[in-house]
């Protein structure tokens, strides 16, 4: 793997002196969602613009979607030229510290054909590295809308999850926690469980003890124990709403693997439909 796609603080901060990268703070709050904004007002990456979850890294809810479905082209692409970003311009996305929000904000870049990096250890690691930190908002030159096409062959749809209970010839990977793919404990949506069939891979599993991103052969043996012999291309991964999969999405990426797909709907979405199946239990 020769692109860039994990970089640490030292690493960031060399590449926004030599002005190579457009950072983005991705930072959000389930529960207060005017906590990200407030906490990037109040201290950020230098040049760092914000990402509003609901706002900008989704589209609005439907009745038959998931909490974030994915924006449209035109949206986003207007939102990345409102940042001042041109095609090929390399943006680091990062949050608190898990990056289980930044991935998204990685996720769309590459859906969209676009290089994109997350910052290891997010906004936590920038200050313990003792970097400098930037108040109130950024100003940036809009730039021109860019044509930005999506790549649809990275995602799956709630059809196809649901044909796949019979082929079988897909693996959906859950990024949620155990006691919720377990149906134990659910705080978000509306009903608790899983897809049947699918396979629990924790997204905070993919970090150390320090919050960073355990190395490459790490994670590789890991999801290579989880799916067997599996084509890893066969992946579709899931979780809430379409978030913290894009977590083991990256991690498999950062192994040098093929990271499969993405069910944008996920869980949130799959049960909008009472008919589709659904299960409990370890």
């Amino acid at each position: 793997m020769t692109e860039e796609i994990l970089v640490s603080p030292e690493r960031l901060h060399q590449l926004i002196l030599a002005g190579e990268c457009l950072v983005v703070d991705c930072r959000f709050d389930m529960t207060e969602v005017k906590n990200g904004r407030q906490d990037w007002l109040a201290g950020h990456v230098p040049g760092a613009h914000y990402a509003h979850l609901d706002d900008d890294l989704a589209a609005p809810v439907t009745d038959q979607s998931g909490r974030h479905p994915l924006p449209e082209t035109g949206v986003f692409s207007g939102f990345l030229a409102s940042l001042g970003w041109s095609e090929g311009l390399l943006i680091v996305a990062y949050d608190e510290g898990s990056n289980a929000f930044a991935g998204r904000m990685w996720w769309l870049m590459r859906y969209f054909g676009q290089p994109a990096a997350l910052l290891d250890g997010g906004m936590t690691a920038w200050k313990d590295t003792g970097l400098p930190l930037e108040t109130g908002p950024v100003e940036s030159q809009r730039a021109q809308v860019p044509c930005l096409q999506a790549n649809i062959t990275m995602v799956v749809s709630s059809s196809h999850v649901l044909q796949n209970l019979e082929t079988q010839e897909d693996v959906v990977l859950d990024a949620r926690s155990p006691e919720r793919f377990a149906g134990q404990a659910e705080a978000t949506d509306s009903k608790a469980g899983r897809i049947p069939g699918s396979v629990n891979r924790y997204m905070q599993l993919n970090l150390d003890v320090n919050g960073r991103f355990k190395d490459p052969a790490t994670l590789r043996g890991e999801f290579e124990a989880l799916l067997g012999e599996r084509n890893t291309a066969t992946v579709v991964h899931s979780c809430g709403s379409g978030i913290t999969a894009c977590h083991n999405l990256f991690a498999m990426e950062l192994a040098g693997m093929d990271p499969g797909r993405l069910y944008p709907g996920s869980w949130s979405e799959w049960i909008r439909e009472p008919s589709r199946p659904t299960a409990t239990g370890s």
